[in-house]
């Protein structure tokens, strides 16, 4: 194994956070508004 590999490097670990981080958001954002709109809809039924 080579010391110099790029997942050790901090430039690639940075570049690697922030691509996990905007991932999360892409996915993470349109997940929250649909379980928040099934919990309305579901407390409607409710009422």
């Amino acid at each position: 194994m080579d010391s110099n590999t790029s997942a050790s490097s901090p430039e690639a670990t940075s570049s690697s956070t922030g691509s996990v981080v905007i991932a999360w958001l892409f996915v993470g954002i349109p997940l929250l508004w649909g379980v928040s709109q099934t919990f309305i809809k579901a407390l409607a039924l409710f009422k």
